[in-house]
């Protein structure tokens, strides 16, 4: 990866498309629902961008990503896309692409072994946890041997947090609880575990305040910008990007519900300072990637 011809790096990014065949029932229904709340077509059937397309797209771009799947097949009855294959795909895109895995805290300590042959042998650099789809508080004690896993490795955590679109407007949420993403949950996380860094995904509407303090707080704790377009950041988050939380600030698209595209043509517009872009584009992930 050629850090310096970068425009930027984005830090979340989703392989969406199921390898295993066939899309499970309910799945045209959740993407045509986050389709319609994002006013973007991704979604459709046979729309969606696979992790190869999403290399082509980033690298024409000259913007880095990070890439994961969501292990959510206990809660959802979607089955996962292969960790494995999300990072052999993107060892393959190495120039423009970084691998991070999923694993649903539920599995235990067959969850934790998996995550070390991952980060060992496949180059994963970190974990995407995602509370209301998964069904999980982050600070249940079931999923402490997957972080310590993670911890003892040296890899992130990236938790999605706040309501954002997923299945925002179906039946019943598709039975997602919301009270899972509460950033405060977090803290418990970010005092037992000191060392691994963790990264908040989204303005964590409504608890932004929440995410702004636990982020101001723990040494460990990032914020990424992703899943949003900036013109709709709260007032307050955009004041902290200015200011103490500058360093700790993340671009993040939540590709490919929102596009990097969409999503830099917005903070173009908002009243970030000179100094504090760069920072947020690129130098503060490449910081904490350790590239």
């Amino acid at each position: 990866m050629k850090l310096d011809e970068l425009v930027a790096i984005d830090i979340h990014t989703h392989a969406e498309e199921p390898c295993c065949g066939p899309r499970d029932d309910g799945y045209d229904e959740f993407q045509a629902g986050m389709a319609k709340y994002f006013k973007n077509p991704a979604g459709h059937k046979g729309m969606l961008p696979t992790v190869e397309e999403t290399a082509f797209y980033y690298r024409e771009r000259k913007i880095g990503c990070v890439i994961f799947p969501v292990d959510a097949e206990r809660e959802t009855g979607f089955r996962r896309y292969e960790n494995e294959e999300v990072a052999r795909i993107a060892a393959e895109n190495s120039d423009i692409m970084i691998p991070f895995a999923s694993i649903d805290p539920a599995k235990g300590r067959v969850g934790a072994r998996e995550a070390r042959r991952l980060m060992r042998e496949f180059g994963v650099k970190g974990f995407k946890f995602h509370p209301t789809m998964q069904g999980f508080y982050p600070n249940d004690r079931m999923a402490y041997p997957l972080y310590e896993a993670i911890a003892e490795e040296g890899a992130i955590s990236l938790f999605h947090t706040g309501q954002t679109g997923v299945g925002a407007g179906l039946r019943g949420g598709m039975g997602m609880r919301l009270k899972f993403s509460n950033p405060l949950h977090l803290d418990d996380v970010a005092v037992d575990f000191p060392d691994m860094p963790i990264i908040l995904a989204h303005p964590s509407f409504p608890w932004q305040e929440e995410a702004l303090s636990v982020a101001t707080h723990k040494p460990n704790v990032y914020i990424d910008m992703s899943g949003w377009s900036p013109k709709y950041f709260p007032p307050i988050l955009v004041q902290y990007a200015n200011t103490i939380l500058r360093t700790k600030m993340l671009f993040g698209s939540d590709w490919p519900a929102i596009t990097p595209d969409r999503w830099l043509a917005d903070f173009e517009k908002i009243d970030i300072r000179d100094e504090v872009r760069p920072l947020i584009l690129k130098e503060n992930a490449r910081a904490l990637l350790k590239l």
